[in-house]
């Protein structure tokens, strides 16, 4: 008897993802690639309904249903009535992907330091990612998937360069609170794990930037990374064969952390 390969458009078949911060970069390759999968799409954006327009064709261009919706993630009740709206939606939740951040430079020794930057990435890149997993973890299913995208060095703290430290902070923070979630919610078989993405070519991070060819030098493999391939490293975890992978961090860099 001939075994019929599964396809990759099996894997998520029948689960709803939510992904934050969808509508560009990293967020759009992944609402992408989890349609591809086989799961209804949802995600949010907060500025621009043309890019999430793309991101939206590019869902139901899978076969699959796709939502857009307005929400900043800095808001608790707007990121409340986001979840709520997916769960209404499509009528279930599966999983949560938090990708939504804003990127802010400044050196504490700086005469001129802005903390509204820091109060902003706190409020987007840390508080966003606690309360959309507060408001999903009673809707989600048994067996849930919770992702987090972080940046490479979160889990040394490390800092490479200067004036990042309030941003490397937040990201640090975030995989703190997936390994503790890992254990809060093991019991409903939910497991939380953290992509690292290390330089990837988007529009927050060009390939083609002032600063590209320093950037090029830092990673062993000599290249800018592409969204698609942190989309893959986040389909395998929410995917069916890392059912029992929580409370982990999946390091997607080049080598930069080696």
């Amino acid at each position: 008897m001939k075994i019929r390969e599964k396809t990759v458009n099996e894997n998520l078949a029948g689960k709803v993802a939510l992904v934050s911060g969808g509508s560009r970069g990293l967020g759009a390759a992944i609402a992408a690639r989890l349609a591809a999968d086989g799961a209804d799409v949802a995600f949010s954006y907060t500025a621009d309904p043309e890019q999430g327009g793309k991101t939206l064709a590019a869902i139901e261009a899978a076969g699959r249903r796709g939502l857009a919706v307005k929400a900043d993630q800095a808001d608790e009740q707007q990121v409340r009535n986001m979840v709520q709206r997916v769960a209404e939606y499509f009528g279930r939740l599966d999983v949560v992907v938090n990708n939504a951040a804003v990127y802010l430079k400044g050196a504490v020794d700086k005469a001129d330091r802005d903390q509204n930057a820091l109060d902003r990435q706190l409020a987007v890149n840390l508080q966003g990612v606690v309360r959309t997993v507060v408001a999903a973890v009673p809707l989600l299913s048994v067996g849930g998937r919770i992702v987090s995208i972080a940046s490479t060095g979160s889990t040394q703290t490390r800092v490479p360069f200067p004036g990042i430290a309030d941003y490397m902070a937040t990201k640090a923070a975030v995989v703190t609170y997936a390994k503790g979630w890992a254990r809060d919610l093991a019991p409903r078989g939910i497991t939380v794990n953290v992509v690292e993405p290390g330089p990837i070519d988007t529009d927050m991070n060009p390939a083609d930037s002032e600063q590209a060819a320093y950037v090029r030098s830092l990673v062993p493999l000599g290249r800018y990374g592409r969204a698609e391939e942190i989309a893959a490293a986040v389909s395998f975890l929410v995917g069916p064969e890392a059912g029992f992978i929580t409370g982990a961090t999946l390091t997607v860099d080049g080598g930069v952390s080696a």
